[in-house]
């Protein structure tokens, strides 16, 4: 019986998707590839594949899931199987100097940044980005962890040779403009099949840590404000979002045959968007989806259920 298959290494953030499989009584099965073998003597499974692997997976102590999952998805798209999120999606959540000029290509304007290997040339790096204050990361990451804001070259050297400099698990640190915005918040819009479903805000008041997902949250997630204590919730999906922008996300996608993102981005004081981060990882924050009446995982398990039927008409057909 044709299936569809999760490919991921984080149990956490596939636990919302599998039940709304179930809801829908979908057959699935989980591909979890911290370890493995790829049979490339042998034809994969019928069904549909839905790629989940993260950046961050390292963090996890699955340091070579990507690349086993890069393996994984050459053997499914080899033999013509249906995958969403594939070998190209891959490509770009493992590496922010490919997605920034995939996205400049795309006509999407993204921060100044510059790629470096070595303290010395992160430092001239930071000294030839041209901005008095910038933020260093790593080029493989995820969550926005290796994420640090800098004032001076100075502060920044005091960083690389101290205790607590993060090497990066490729080795290339990023040194990219900092984008003052007017207001402590990002924005990050969500697409399923390739079109846009909604934009979600996110206050960034209390660090980099811009994760939506229910796993990744530290401490509580309200804020009290003066001497009642008011709700003031980190992630606030936007009524009725609407900007030029969406066309060009969807258009980055398609040429991408990336089917499922977050996309994220900034304004900065003259309310331009610099957009800084594609997550084809992408999770949704359930507090805030339930107060906007939106489900990012019951429409992707909707997707995924059309892509399977298609498939199975498709082989009737024939």
């Amino acid at each position: 019986m044709k299936k569809i298959y999760i490919i991921h290494e984080n149990k956490e953030w596939t636990t919302h998707l599998t039940t709304r499989l179930e809801e829908l009584g979908l057959p699935y099965e989980e591909w979890h590839l911290d370890e493995g073998i790829v049979p490339l003597t042998e034809e994969p499974p019928e069904g549909v594949f839905y790629n989940r692997m993260s950046a961050s997976s390292h963090t996890r102590d699955h340091r070579f899931a990507p690349e086993l999952t890069g393996a994984v998805l050459a053997w499914l798209e080899h033999h013509g199987r249906k995958v969403l999120n594939g070998s190209r999606a891959l490509q770009l959540e493992l590496s922010k100097v490919n997605q920034y000029t995939a996205l400049e290509k795309a006509g999407v304007r993204t921060p100044r940044t510059i790629a470096a290997v070595g303290k010395e040339h992160i430092l001239q790096a930071a000294k030839r980005i041209g901005s008095a204050s910038f933020i260093t990361k790593h080029n493989r990451a995820g969550k926005g962890l290796g994420v640090q804001l800098f004032h001076s070259t100075a502060s920044l050297e005091e960083y690389l040779y101290g205790p607590d400099f993060e090497e990066p698990v490729d080795g290339i640190t990023l040194i990219q403009e900092y984008i003052q915005a007017p207001e402590p918040f990002i924005t990050r819009c969500e697409f399923i099949g390739g079109k846009f479903m909604y934009a979600v805000q996110v206050d960034t008041s209390e660090g980099f840590e811009l994760c939506p997902a229910d796993a990744c949250q530290i401490g509580d997630l309200f804020c009290p404000v003066g001497e009642e204590v008011e709700e003031k919730p980190k992630f606030r999906i936007v009524e009725g979002f609407a900007d030029p922008i969406i066309e060009k996300y969807e258009n980055f996608l398609q040429e991408n045959e990336i089917q499922v993102a977050g996309i994220e981005f900034i304004r900065n004081s003259q309310g331009e968007i610099f957009t800084y981060d594609v997550n084809t990882n992408t999770n949704y924050n359930a507090d805030a989806e339930k107060a906007a009446g939106k489900y990012g995982m019951l429409e992707l398990a909707k997707l995924l259920g059309k892509e399977l039927e298609h498939g199975i008409k498709e082989q009737k057909v024939y």
